[in-house]
């Protein structure tokens, strides 16, 4: 568990905290992208509990640095940030770093996280599997012609930011687009996994974490 430095594909350096597991650092990765309070100990944690599973993980700083446990300072870091270039230069440039050791590598996320989530199954092509935790972002930027890995979506059915009704929409585009994804629908609030915040859920957190963690065993360690 430490803080590393790598490359994006146009050459940047860029921080993230990696965390590697006890079985060696050949095992499969998993890329974990911050939710909009950037990367505190809380995703810092998440990492851990994928590394104990099992998983190499890395979280790159999309904030440079920044964190924040205010909403209104959250809102203005992620108003921000250039989502695009976030995912196919500092996600994408994770992914490549993992797979110089790893066969395979995931991507999974949380909240703003989980919206980077769905572009990174987009928008790179070397990354394996993708699991989006609460987040999606605006449905136009999400060309299934290019989601060539299977998906995963964890949803709360009282979600104030990313309104289930969205979901909804979205599955009927990934349908529609022969995408190969699952999805599952909590009876929880927004940020429903992140054990520091108001709508903390342990049993959904739980269920979650382990359909997850099944998930990339099926789809990293075949």
């Amino acid at each position: 568990m430490k803080t590393i430095t790598f490359n994006r594909p146009d050459g940047q350096g860029i921080s993230g905290y990696y965390a590697e597991p006890t079985n060696g650092s050949d095992a499969p990765g998993v890329v974990v992208i911050q939710e909009w309070w950037g990367l505190n100990d809380q995703i810092k944690s998440m990492a851990n509990r994928l590394a104990a599973a099992g998983y190499r993980a890395l979280v790159p700083d999309l904030y440079r640095g920044k964190v924040t446990v205010e909403a209104q300072e959250a809102q203005h870091l992620m108003g921000n940030l250039n989502f695009g270039e976030a995912a196919g230069q500092d996600v994408r440039g994770a992914v490549l770093h993992l797979r110089k050791q790893s066969a395979k590598v995931g991507v999974t996320g949380f909240c703003m996280g989980g919206a980077l989530t769905f572009l990174a199954a987009v928008n790179i092509p070397e990354a394996d599997a993708a699991a989006s935790w609460y987040g999606f972002p605006p449905l136009e930027y999400i060309d299934t012609t290019k989601v060539q890995m299977p998906l995963q979506g964890h949803f709360s059915k009282e979600d104030a930011f990313f309104p289930i009704s969205g979901v909804d929409e979205l599955e009927k585009k990934l349908k529609a687009g022969g995408v190969n994804f699952e999805f599952y629908r909590y009876d929880a609030g927004h940020g429903f996994a992140n054990e520091t915040g108001q709508n903390y859920n342990g049993a959904a957190a739980e269920l979650a974490w382990g359909r997850m963690v099944e998930f990339f065993g099926r789809t990293l360690r075949s």
